[in-house]
Formats: C-alpha cells, structure tokens, sequence
C-alpha cells in the first residue's frame, strides 16, 4: 500500500494596522456602512492617482526584519488583471516579480509533551498589495450586494516554501505568525473580522518522492480549527481520488465549516493567467538604509529573542519560555508578576500564570487582559508563599479571594482573613503531640511499616491547623517524633 506524503504552503493576507488605506486616504476602520469608506480612489473613477501609505511601507519593513528576511532596496508595484465584480479597477495592486521582503524563516513549536519538536518554515517572500471589496449574497431577494469599504486596504500577503508535512505544523505555523504580526504590531490579527486569512496550498506525493503532486488552493480560512479540518479533509481526498485512478486537477476550492468538506471554485490560473506588468501609476519603492534603521530601532524585542532571555536569566525551562511568549499579553504578564515577586521566584511565578491563573480564565471564558487579578495582586501572593507568610494550600483560597476582591492585596486578604501560617515550632508541635496521642492506631501501622499511615497522621495535623501549619514543619516533627 502507498505511503503517502502531504505537503502544505501557506500564503497569509494580513491586514496591516494603518489608519488609512494603501493608496488613498480612507478610513480602514472596521464596521462602517457599506460603501461609505469608498473614495474616489478606491472607486477607480476617472483621472484618480493612487499614493503609496508610508506607514504600510513601514509596516512591511517590521515584518522583513522580525523574521530575519532581505528588505528589498528597490521593489516594485504591479497590476494584477482579473475580473470580479467586487474590483473595481478590473486589476489589484500588487507586486510581483520584485517584492518589498525577501526569504526569512519563522520558528514555530509543534505538539505536546514527548511529541513536542521545534521546526523552521522557511518563507519565499512577503508583498504589498491591496485588498479588494467585498460581496453579499444575503438579503438581497435573490441578487448580490457589492461594498467597496474594504477595497484599498494594505495587506501584506506572506508566502510560505511548502515545507509543512502535516495539518498540526500548519496550525502550529499560523498560530506563531499570527502572534508575531501582533507582537510587532503591524496587524490586530482579527479573524472574525477577515484581518488575518490564511489560504493553504495542499497536495500529496507518495513517500521518497522528490516531485510535487498537483496542489489545490483552499481559500479565506479564517479560523485555525477551519484550517485543521480543511487540510485534514482535502490530504483524505486527494489520497482517494489517486488511488482509484483519477488526477488531481489544479484549482482554487472552499471549504465549508457546516459540511467540513472542501469543494471546487474554479479551476486554478497561473501566474501569466493575471497578465502581470509594472503598474505605470506607481514609481518603484525604493528603501535606504537609513529607513531600515529607524524601523529597525522601533521594533519591540521580539518572541524568540524574549523566550531566550526567559531561559538566561531567569532559569526557566524551553517549554516554559516557549508558552509564555506565544503572544505578547502573557510574556507582558508574566514578567510584571516577576517584576513584583522576584527572579528568584520566576518558576513559581510561570506556573501561577500558565497553570492556575490561565485554568481560571479559561474557566469563565476571559482573555488575560480580561483577567479581574492584576500582576502586581498574583506577584504579591507569590511573595507571601516564598517567605512563608501561607502554604501553598491556603494560597489557592486567597487566589479565589482575589479573584473577587477588587484589587485587594494579597496582604490584605491574609489579613482580614486570619490565613498566616503557623511556624511557631512549639506551637506545631503542641498539635503533633495532639494529634499522636489521639491516633493510636495510624501511630502503630506506620511503625508497622504502612507509609499510608504518616500521610493520615500529617491529614489529622493540618486539619486541626484549619490548613494553617507549616506543612514542612509539620513533616518534620512528626517523623522526628514517630522515628524517635
């Protein structure tokens, strides 16, 4: 039986964070009503002019630079030739043979646990272009709607080799370009919102091929679930329609989310198909190295440079580091909580944070910035667990405290709370003799050898601490005394 490999490239259309459209002054915002955010540019009327949005360019530079690319000292602007009635012009800036950001690659975690790996995605390129409109097939008695609001908007169309072997490293590959787009802020990463759409590239050849199968284009998958489940649909397939002796057709298919199947849209146009040439309109884009450098000074330490410095100073683990700076919220967080409790802390502090704190929020459906505990409320509980103010036991009930208490400190909850620890040795020791002479029978099966036993006995002695006692303390002394 073939084995059989799958192959996935994946070109992302990233709405790029200006205020203002790539080559006219309208607005970019989100939500207006349809056709009010068209100008005369957008619109293609007559005698119009387009002019480059600096900031796009800006934009574009960012992303060359986070991901290690060549920013292209001249490139140039083309008009793309189709017609669709939600274009305007019947042709989309773009560019084509001389894109603004060359190569690059972006590092991206794939799986879990024991499964878990690191892998390179090298990229071919990233462009400029613009987006076209948009049209509506709802409520319109049978005829479609065309709204021209987003016409015009910058979008850096990001391109992938076809290096991803399975549907988890695409995910896995989205994910940290998503993240990266945000964290250098050059994109609000919006999906319902169609500023982060993926389209993937899939075929499959049998294993030990060199050569490509026949690759379909699965179009504007705006979710990372609908990316999974489309790749995953399509791989199965391609595979049934070779194996029963048909050919895979090149084309661009949809997939739909109700049935989880992909199906034809068109057959698929090369390239020479779009009748590419240089967009007479627009001068080539030429960026000196003074423009990079000022970029350059404005970019945010980025992702893996923060993962590294987690590690260094810090002593966490590549999982760890890896977690707390998959997006920008979290590694913020995370470090304004060590700001409070201390390096020397910083363990406990990601285990709070990725663990007790992200389990809550995940339980009521928050984001981090959502999050009613500040970092300055949970760093100031980890203080008081480190110099064993609480155990980690009563932690967790002023944690709930907290969670509730409107910026309350930690000090405080403890406080009116009467929650300190006891590690008054006489006074832990006033219980443990308590609590032996009472329990003759645990006493005498761990003498017998019955470890269960200890572990009832150090039960009876925290519960009539009311949780209170220092549970090394505790241990301590009654195995000194049990041992004596």
């Amino acid at each position: 039986m073939t084995q059989w490999e799958v192959v996935i490239g994946i070109e992302t259309h990233a709405q790029l964070a200006t205020r203002s459209k790539i080559f006219s002054g309208a607005s970019t915002a989100f939500g207006a009503a349809p056709n009010t955010q068209a100008c005369a540019v957008d619109l293609a009327l007559p005698g119009v002019l387009p002019v480059l949005n600096k900031g796009a360019v800006d934009c574009a530079i960012r992303f060359g630079l986070a991901i290690g690319a060549r920013v292209a000292e001249k490139s140039v602007f083309a008009r793309k030739n189709y017609f669709y009635p939600d274009l305007p012009k019947g042709y989309q800036i773009s560019q084509f043979e001389l894109p603004v950001v060359v190569g690059g690659a972006v590092t991206i975690p794939v799986g879990q646990g024991d499964k878990a790996y690191e892998k390179v995605v090298r990229l071919t390129r990233a462009h400029l272009e613009e987006d076209a409109g948009k049209s509506l097939h709802e409520d319109f008695h049978g005829k479609s709607g065309i709204d021209l609001n987003r016409a015009g908007t910058p979008l850096l169309e990001i391109v992938s080799e076809p290096e991803m072997r399975s549907s988890d490293e695409a995910v896995a590959y989205a994910k940290a370009l998503h993240a990266l787009v945000r964290w250098i802020g050059i994109c609000d990463g919006n999906m319902q919102e169609g500023s982060f759409r993926c389209d993937a590239n899939v075929s499959v050849r049998p294993k030990g091929q060199a050569e490509f199968g026949t690759r379909r284009e699965i179009k504007n998958l705006n979710s990372f679930r609908f990316l999974k489940e489309a790749i995953d649909f399509e791989v199965q397939w391609q595979i049934n329609e070779i194996e029963e002796g048909r050919k895979i057709q090149q084309a661009t298919v949809l997939f739909d989310p109700d049935s989880g199947e992909t199906r034809m849209m068109r057959t698929k146009e090369d390239a020479h198909d779009y009748r590419y040439f240089p967009d007479p309109d627009l001068l080539p884009l030429v960026i000196g190295a003074d423009w990079i450098a000022r970029v350059q000074g404005e970019l945010p330490e980025l992702p893996g440079q923060k993962r590294e410095r987690f590690m260094a100073d810090l002593g966490l683990s590549a999982y760890d580091a890896t977690t707390l700076t998959a997006n920008q919220e979290s590694a913020d967080y995370f470090e304004a909580v060590v700001a409070v409790a201390g390096k020397a802390n910083a363990k406990p502090c990601a285990n709070w944070v990725m663990v007790d704190l992200a389990a809550r929020l995940n339980k009521e459906g928050k984001e981090l910035a959502e999050s009613p505990v500040s970092a300055a409320q949970l760093g100031g509980l980890i203080l008081r667990i480190a110099d064993n103010t609480i155990s980690n036991a009563i932690a967790k009930k002023v944690f709930e405290a907290l969670w509730s208490a409107e910026g309350a400190s930690a000090d405080e909850i403890i406080e009116k709370q009467g929650l300190k620890q006891i590690t008054d040795s006489g006074a832990i020791e006033a219980l443990v003799d308590e609590i032996l002479a009472a329990n003759a029978a645990n006493v005498a099966e761990f003498k017998a050898g019955k470890e269960k036993a200890f572990n009832a006995l150090v039960g009876q002695v925290m519960k009539a601490a009311k949780g209170k006692a220092n549970p090394q303390q505790v241990n301590e002394l009654l195995r000194r005394k049990l041992q004596g």
